[in-house]
């Protein structure tokens, strides 16, 4: 494989929340118009991320206000799938890779190429088990656990000739008040359907990196050891000529109207 090019956004700033969802569409149509291997990184501050799944809750304006009052910023994402948190101990791990190579890049083949990066990093050691965990948060065939507890879930995004394989990965911080606030979300949305279609969010299904590890975890030593086992080159002083585009704004543009549904409910609180 190529050398990847890094692009890491570190915090997003509050105003920017939809930066990285439509940066990540464009580095993954870049990726296949020119088969090249790239890692982005991004984190956001205290935000439910909500897939659209999340959008057709019975009470959706009453999960959002819930939310909106624990003092966390809400978005609707770009992509299927269903809420996760972020916050400064989250990170958020793209592997964008092209699609066509020696083989067409199955859906599989896509999910398992970040798992084995991942495993081959120290924490490849806490014997990381592929696999759903069901009262967990966004539950799916590719979470990572270890202990039976989720560290870690894993989205994928296609965009023309290119794969972006996304992992939400709990670093550290306080798992529990994350289950927390996505259970109040379901909970308020669904009232007494709570756990019917959407999962039944136990916060102690899911752990972070720092619980297990009998060394100190913090967002930067994971991202230094993600790079220690992927050849990389460091391309991040390159992101402005990427918000320039067209294509860029456009995405931003189309965020922004995915996500005034939720805009008109915090309006009028």
């Amino acid at each position: 494989m190529n050398t990847a090019l890094l692009f890491d956004q570190k915090m997003i700033d509050e105003q920017d929340l939809y930066n990285p969802f439509a940066l990540t569409d464009v580095l993954t149509e870049y990726s296949g118009d020119h088969d090249q291997p790239i890692i982005h990184f991004w984190q956001l501050p205290a935000t439910l991320i909500l897939g659209m799944k999340d959008s057709r809750v019975t009470y959706f304006a009453e999960a959002l206000k819930t939310v909106h009052q624990k003092n966390y910023h809400l978005l609707l994402r770009n992509a299927g799938g269903l809420g996760v948190i972020n916050d400064p101990g989250i990170l958020n791990v793209s592997l964008i890779l092209p699609k066509k190579g020696i083989t067409e890049l199955s859906i599989d083949d896509g999910y398992q190429a970040l798992v084995d990066w991942l495993k081959k990093t120290s924490f490849g050691q806490f014997n990381l088990t592929v696999g759903e965990i069901a009262d967990s948060y966004c539950p799916g065939k590719f979470d990572l656990s270890i202990n039976g507890k989720k560290i870690a879930g894993i989205a994928q995004r296609r965009v023309k000739e290119g794969v972006a394989i996304m992992m939400y990965l709990s670093v550290n911080g306080n798992q529990k008040t994350r289950g927390e606030v996505v259970r109040a979300f379901y909970q308020s949305g669904l009232k007494e359907k709570f756990g019917q279609d959407y999962p039944p969010v136990r916060p102690d299904s899911m752990t972070t990196l720092a619980e297990i590890a009998p060394f100190p975890v913090t967002v930067e030593s994971v991202k230094k050891e993600l790079l220690r086992v992927m050849p990389y080159q460091e391309t991040t002083n390159s992101l402005s000529i990427f918000y320039q585009l067209e294509e860029y704004q456009r995405r931003v543009q189309n965020m922004k109207q995915r996500n005034l549904v939720i805009q008109e409910v915090l309006h009028e609180l």
